[in-house]
Protein backbone atom coordinates (compact mmCIF):
# COMPACT_ATOMS: atom_id res chain seq x y z
CA UNK A 1 0.00 0.00 0.00
CA UNK A 2 1.72 3.47 -0.84
CA UNK A 3 1.85 6.40 0.99
CA UNK A 4 -2.48 7.98 0.68
CA UNK A 5 -2.49 11.45 -0.65
CA UNK A 6 -2.77 13.82 2.71
CA UNK A 7 -6.55 13.28 4.15
CA UNK A 8 -8.49 15.85 5.90
CA UNK A 9 -8.14 15.49 9.38
CA UNK A 10 -10.75 12.38 10.48
CA UNK A 11 -13.76 13.49 12.76
CA UNK A 12 -13.67 12.19 16.51
CA UNK A 13 -17.19 13.13 16.88
CA UNK A 14 -17.91 9.25 17.64
CA UNK A 15 -15.31 6.72 16.99
CA UNK A 16 -14.64 2.74 18.10
CA UNK A 17 -12.20 2.17 20.76
CA UNK A 18 -8.73 0.10 19.88
CA UNK A 19 -9.30 -3.40 21.56
CA UNK A 20 -7.57 -6.14 22.18
CA UNK A 21 -8.21 -9.39 19.63
CA UNK A 22 -11.24 -7.45 18.88
CA UNK A 23 -10.52 -4.64 16.85
CA UNK A 24 -8.87 -6.46 14.37
CA UNK A 25 -9.34 -5.40 10.25
CA UNK A 26 -12.27 -7.99 9.78
CA UNK A 27 -13.92 -6.61 12.84
CA UNK A 28 -13.61 -2.85 11.24
CA UNK A 29 -14.53 -3.84 7.81
CA UNK A 30 -17.60 -5.50 9.44
CA UNK A 31 -18.42 -2.13 11.47
CA UNK A 32 -17.95 -0.07 8.58
CA UNK A 33 -20.62 -1.21 6.83
CA UNK A 34 -22.87 -0.29 9.79
CA UNK A 35 -21.67 3.66 9.68
CA UNK A 36 -19.38 4.91 7.38
CA UNK A 37 -18.71 7.91 9.52
CA UNK A 38 -16.93 6.66 12.52
CA UNK A 39 -13.60 6.27 13.59
CA UNK A 40 -11.83 3.09 14.00
CA UNK A 41 -9.24 1.98 15.73
CA UNK A 42 -6.53 -0.71 15.24
CA UNK A 43 -5.83 -3.16 18.40
CA UNK A 44 -2.98 -1.75 19.82
CA UNK A 45 0.52 -2.92 18.18
CA UNK A 46 3.28 -2.04 19.95
CA UNK A 47 6.46 -0.99 18.51
CA UNK A 48 8.18 -3.77 19.11
CA UNK A 49 5.90 -6.09 16.82
CA UNK A 50 6.05 -2.94 13.81
CA UNK A 51 9.86 -2.64 14.03
CA UNK A 52 10.84 -6.38 14.34
CA UNK A 53 8.38 -8.24 12.59
CA UNK A 54 6.23 -8.22 9.78
CA UNK A 55 5.33 -4.73 9.68
CA UNK A 56 2.69 -5.34 6.44
CA UNK A 57 0.72 -8.00 8.12
CA UNK A 58 0.37 -5.87 11.69
CA UNK A 59 -0.61 -2.77 9.49
CA UNK A 60 -3.10 -4.45 6.33
CA UNK A 61 -6.18 -3.07 6.09
CA UNK A 62 -8.83 -2.39 3.41
CA UNK A 63 -9.83 0.74 1.93
CA UNK A 64 -12.95 0.89 2.82
CA UNK A 65 -11.62 0.81 6.73
CA UNK A 66 -11.11 4.81 6.39
CA UNK A 67 -11.60 7.10 8.40
CA UNK A 68 -8.88 4.66 10.26
CA UNK A 69 -6.46 5.18 13.35
CA UNK A 70 -3.19 3.14 14.17
CA UNK A 71 -2.91 3.00 18.49
CA UNK A 72 0.73 2.47 18.89
CA UNK A 73 2.26 0.82 22.56
CA UNK A 74 5.74 1.94 23.16
CA UNK A 75 7.81 4.95 25.13
CA UNK A 76 10.70 4.79 23.49
CA UNK A 77 10.67 8.46 21.07
CA UNK A 78 12.41 7.33 18.13
CA UNK A 79 11.09 3.81 18.16
CA UNK A 80 7.84 5.34 17.81
CA UNK A 81 8.66 7.73 15.20
CA UNK A 82 9.80 5.46 13.05
CA UNK A 83 6.29 3.57 13.51
CA UNK A 84 4.29 6.75 13.36
CA UNK A 85 6.15 7.59 9.81
CA UNK A 86 5.23 3.76 8.67
CA UNK A 87 1.49 4.51 9.72
CA UNK A 88 1.63 7.41 7.58
CA UNK A 89 3.31 5.49 4.69
CA UNK A 90 0.47 2.58 4.65
CA UNK A 91 -2.04 5.85 4.32
CA UNK A 92 -3.36 5.29 8.08
CA UNK A 93 -5.63 8.86 9.35
CA UNK A 94 -4.12 9.33 12.70
CA UNK A 95 -1.54 8.03 15.21
CA UNK A 96 -2.98 7.41 18.49
CA UNK A 97 -0.47 6.62 21.75
CA UNK A 98 -1.55 4.35 24.25
CA UNK A 99 -1.43 5.98 27.90
CA UNK A 100 -4.49 3.45 28.95
CA UNK A 101 -3.71 0.18 29.01
CA UNK A 102 -3.27 -1.33 32.85
CA UNK A 103 -2.44 -4.89 31.81
CA UNK A 104 1.09 -5.77 33.48
CA UNK A 105 2.89 -7.28 30.53
CA UNK A 106 2.92 -3.81 28.86
CA UNK A 107 3.67 -1.95 32.05
CA UNK A 108 6.88 -4.14 31.98
CA UNK A 109 7.65 -2.69 28.75
CA UNK A 110 6.59 0.85 29.64
CA UNK A 111 3.61 0.93 27.67
CA UNK A 112 0.23 2.23 28.39
CA UNK A 113 -1.40 3.77 31.85
CA UNK A 114 2.09 3.35 33.72
CA UNK A 115 3.11 6.49 31.48
CA UNK A 116 0.75 8.95 33.03
CA UNK A 117 3.32 8.69 35.44
CA UNK A 118 6.09 10.02 33.35
CA UNK A 119 4.31 12.94 31.38
CA UNK A 120 7.58 14.27 30.04
CA UNK A 121 8.84 11.05 28.75
CA UNK A 122 4.87 11.11 26.68
CA UNK A 123 5.39 14.37 25.84
CA UNK A 124 8.54 13.41 24.06
CA UNK A 125 7.31 10.43 22.66
CA UNK A 126 4.55 12.93 21.37
CA UNK A 127 7.04 15.27 19.68
CA UNK A 128 8.85 12.49 18.21
CA UNK A 129 6.47 11.43 16.12
CA UNK A 130 4.55 15.46 15.35
CA UNK A 131 8.53 15.69 14.08
CA UNK A 132 8.34 12.82 11.90
CA UNK A 133 4.69 12.72 9.93
CA UNK A 134 1.89 15.11 8.77
CA UNK A 135 -1.24 13.05 10.15
CA UNK A 136 -2.41 14.17 13.48
CA UNK A 137 -0.91 12.29 16.83
CA UNK A 138 -3.23 11.69 19.39
CA UNK A 139 -2.85 10.44 22.74
CA UNK A 140 -5.87 8.18 24.98
CA UNK A 141 -4.99 8.00 28.70
CA UNK A 142 -6.73 7.27 31.78
CA UNK A 143 -7.69 10.39 34.82
CA UNK A 144 -5.00 8.78 36.49
CA UNK A 145 -3.21 5.83 37.92
CA UNK A 146 -3.23 4.68 41.61
CA UNK A 147 -0.44 6.91 43.56
CA UNK A 148 -0.66 9.74 41.08
CA UNK A 149 -4.87 10.34 40.99
CA UNK A 150 -5.25 14.49 42.03
CA UNK A 151 -6.58 16.58 39.44
CA UNK A 152 -3.60 18.42 39.68
CA UNK A 153 -1.12 15.85 38.35
CA UNK A 154 -4.23 14.97 35.36
CA UNK A 155 -4.00 18.85 34.41
CA UNK A 156 0.46 18.14 34.44
CA UNK A 157 0.11 15.51 32.18
CA UNK A 158 -2.32 17.12 29.69
CA UNK A 159 -0.28 20.14 30.23
CA UNK A 160 3.12 18.57 29.48
CA UNK A 161 1.58 16.47 26.37
CA UNK A 162 -0.27 19.58 25.00
CA UNK A 163 3.26 21.87 25.06
CA UNK A 164 4.39 19.17 22.62
CA UNK A 165 1.96 19.83 20.61
CA UNK A 166 -0.84 17.39 20.62
CA UNK A 167 -4.34 18.89 20.13
CA UNK A 168 -6.23 15.70 20.66
CA UNK A 169 -6.76 13.78 24.06
CA UNK A 170 -9.28 10.61 24.30
CA UNK A 171 -10.08 10.56 28.31
CA UNK A 172 -11.11 7.33 29.78
CA UNK A 173 -12.63 8.49 32.68
CA UNK A 174 -11.91 5.82 35.21
CA UNK A 175 -7.94 5.71 37.02
CA UNK A 176 -5.82 2.79 36.18
CA UNK A 177 -5.07 0.91 39.28
CA UNK A 178 -1.75 -0.56 38.17
CA UNK A 179 -1.43 -3.66 41.06
CA UNK A 180 -3.91 -6.10 41.94
CA UNK A 181 -6.55 -5.78 39.20
CA UNK A 182 -6.56 -7.40 35.89
CA UNK A 183 -7.04 -5.35 32.80
CA UNK A 184 -10.45 -6.80 32.97
CA UNK A 185 -11.41 -5.56 36.70
CA UNK A 186 -9.70 -2.30 35.62
CA UNK A 187 -12.59 -1.67 33.03
CA UNK A 188 -15.27 -2.16 35.67
CA UNK A 189 -13.99 -1.34 39.51
CA UNK A 190 -12.23 1.98 39.20
CA UNK A 191 -15.71 4.13 39.11
CA UNK A 192 -16.51 6.15 36.10
CA UNK A 193 -15.63 10.31 36.81
CA UNK A 194 -17.23 12.03 34.09
CA UNK A 195 -16.97 14.60 35.55
CA UNK A 196 -13.19 14.89 36.02
CA UNK A 197 -12.99 14.87 32.20
CA UNK A 198 -16.00 17.48 32.25
CA UNK A 199 -13.27 19.47 34.35
CA UNK A 200 -10.33 19.18 32.18
CA UNK A 201 -12.49 20.16 29.00
CA UNK A 202 -13.26 23.44 30.89
CA UNK A 203 -9.60 23.78 31.93
CA UNK A 204 -8.22 22.81 28.31
CA UNK A 205 -11.37 24.53 26.01
CA UNK A 206 -8.64 24.87 23.04
CA UNK A 207 -8.11 21.27 23.36
CA UNK A 208 -10.08 18.38 21.56
CA UNK A 209 -11.21 16.00 24.49
CA UNK A 210 -12.97 13.23 23.69
CA UNK A 211 -15.20 10.93 26.31
CA UNK A 212 -14.19 6.72 26.63
CA UNK A 213 -16.04 4.82 29.18
CA UNK A 214 -18.91 3.59 29.76
CA UNK A 215 -21.28 4.55 27.16
CA UNK A 216 -23.56 2.68 26.64
CA UNK A 217 -26.52 4.28 23.96
CA UNK A 218 -26.86 7.07 21.29
CA UNK A 219 -29.22 8.92 23.55
CA UNK A 220 -26.01 9.49 26.02
CA UNK A 221 -23.45 9.70 23.08
CA UNK A 222 -25.78 13.05 22.70
CA UNK A 223 -26.05 14.32 26.25
CA UNK A 224 -22.38 13.72 26.56
CA UNK A 225 -21.31 16.04 22.57
CA UNK A 226 -22.89 18.74 24.68
CA UNK A 227 -19.53 18.92 27.20
CA UNK A 228 -17.43 16.94 24.70
CA UNK A 229 -15.83 16.83 21.51
CA UNK A 230 -16.41 13.31 20.87
CA UNK A 231 -17.11 10.23 22.18
CA UNK A 232 -15.49 6.51 22.36
CA UNK A 233 -17.62 3.66 23.17
CA UNK A 234 -15.06 0.08 23.46
CA UNK A 235 -17.22 -2.86 24.89
CA UNK A 236 -21.03 -1.65 23.95
CA UNK A 237 -19.71 -1.05 20.31
CA UNK A 238 -18.71 -4.95 19.79
CA UNK A 239 -21.30 -6.85 21.71
CA UNK A 240 -24.01 -4.12 20.13
CA UNK A 241 -22.52 -3.31 16.70
CA UNK A 242 -26.06 -2.82 15.46
CA UNK A 243 -26.09 0.56 17.52
CA UNK A 244 -23.78 2.05 14.95
CA UNK A 245 -26.11 1.69 12.07
CA UNK A 246 -27.89 4.82 13.18
CA UNK A 247 -24.37 6.64 14.28
CA UNK A 248 -24.54 8.31 10.61
CA UNK A 249 -27.92 9.71 10.85
CA UNK A 250 -27.73 10.21 14.40
CA UNK A 251 -24.36 12.04 15.43
CA UNK A 252 -23.77 13.08 11.98
CA UNK A 253 -27.04 14.48 10.31
CA UNK A 254 -26.73 12.24 7.57
CA UNK A 255 -30.21 11.62 5.50
CA UNK A 256 -29.79 8.16 4.42
CA UNK A 257 -31.74 4.74 5.27
CA UNK A 258 -30.59 2.97 7.97
CA UNK A 259 -28.91 -0.07 7.14
CA UNK A 260 -30.97 -3.88 8.26
CA UNK A 261 -29.30 -6.34 9.96
CA UNK A 262 -29.78 -8.65 6.82
CA UNK A 263 -28.19 -6.14 4.52
CA UNK A 264 -25.23 -5.57 6.73
CA UNK A 265 -24.34 -9.10 6.43
CA UNK A 266 -25.36 -9.57 3.35
CA UNK A 267 -22.28 -6.70 2.38
CA UNK A 268 -19.75 -8.90 4.17
CA UNK A 269 -20.45 -11.87 1.67
CA UNK A 270 -18.34 -11.05 -0.77
CA UNK A 271 -15.28 -10.71 1.90
CA UNK A 272 -15.63 -13.54 3.41
CA UNK A 273 -15.99 -15.51 0.08
CA UNK A 274 -12.47 -13.82 -0.68
CA UNK A 275 -11.01 -14.50 2.77
CA UNK A 276 -12.17 -18.32 2.48
CA UNK A 277 -10.70 -18.59 -1.38
CA UNK A 278 -7.37 -16.88 0.44
CA UNK A 279 -6.87 -19.56 2.78
CA UNK A 280 -8.63 -18.55 6.15
CA UNK A 281 -11.34 -19.60 7.76
CA UNK A 282 -14.71 -17.72 8.00
CA UNK A 283 -14.83 -17.65 11.92
CA UNK A 284 -12.36 -14.96 11.76
CA UNK A 285 -14.64 -13.22 10.60
CA UNK A 286 -18.10 -14.00 11.52
CA UNK A 287 -16.78 -13.94 15.10
CA UNK A 288 -17.12 -10.36 15.48
CA UNK A 289 -20.60 -10.46 14.08
CA UNK A 290 -22.85 -12.47 16.71
CA UNK A 291 -23.87 -9.40 18.43
CA UNK A 292 -26.05 -8.18 15.54
CA UNK A 293 -28.48 -11.08 16.54
CA UNK A 294 -29.89 -10.16 20.21
CA UNK A 295 -33.33 -10.39 21.72
CA UNK A 296 -35.56 -11.88 18.87
CA UNK A 297 -36.26 -15.38 18.18
CA UNK A 298 -33.32 -16.86 16.11
CA UNK A 299 -31.01 -14.79 17.54
CA UNK A 300 -29.65 -17.72 19.73
CA UNK A 301 -29.86 -19.95 16.15
CA UNK A 302 -27.72 -17.48 14.31
CA UNK A 303 -24.98 -17.14 17.21
CA UNK A 304 -25.40 -21.32 16.88
CA UNK A 305 -24.34 -21.10 13.43
CA UNK A 306 -21.57 -18.90 13.41
CA UNK A 307 -19.75 -19.73 16.60
CA UNK A 308 -20.53 -23.81 16.45
CA UNK A 309 -21.16 -24.98 13.45
CA UNK A 310 -18.88 -22.79 11.71
CA UNK A 311 -15.97 -25.57 12.82
CA UNK A 312 -18.16 -28.58 11.17
CA UNK A 313 -19.50 -27.40 8.09
CA UNK A 314 -17.81 -28.60 4.51
CA UNK A 315 -19.77 -25.51 3.51
CA UNK A 316 -19.10 -22.24 5.92
CA UNK A 317 -21.18 -20.22 2.73
CA UNK A 318 -24.36 -21.94 3.04
CA UNK A 319 -23.96 -21.39 6.55
CA UNK A 320 -23.86 -17.54 6.49
CA UNK A 321 -26.60 -17.72 4.21
CA UNK A 322 -28.63 -19.25 6.88
CA UNK A 323 -27.59 -16.72 9.33
CA UNK A 324 -28.63 -14.07 6.82
CA UNK A 325 -31.55 -15.31 6.59
CA UNK A 326 -32.28 -15.55 10.51
CA UNK A 327 -31.63 -11.40 10.38
CA UNK A 328 -34.48 -10.62 7.95
CA UNK A 329 -36.87 -8.43 9.24
CA UNK A 330 -35.26 -7.59 12.88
Amino acid sequence: MSTSPQRPEPSRRFSVAPMMDWTDRHCRYFLRQLSSQALLYTEMVTTGALLHNDAARFLRYDECEHPLALQLGGSNPADLSACARLAEEHGYDEVNLNVGCPSDRVQNNMIGACLMGHPQLVADCVKAMRDKVQIPVTVKHRIGINGRDSYAELCDFVGTVRDAGCTSFTVHARIAILEGLSPKENREVPPLRYEVAAQLKRDFPELEIALNGGIKTLEECRQHLQTFDGVMLGREAYHNPYLLAQVDQQLFGQDKPVISRAEALTRMRPYIEKHIAEGGAMHHITRHVLGLAQGFTGARRFRQLLSVDVHKTQDPLALLDQAIELLVGH
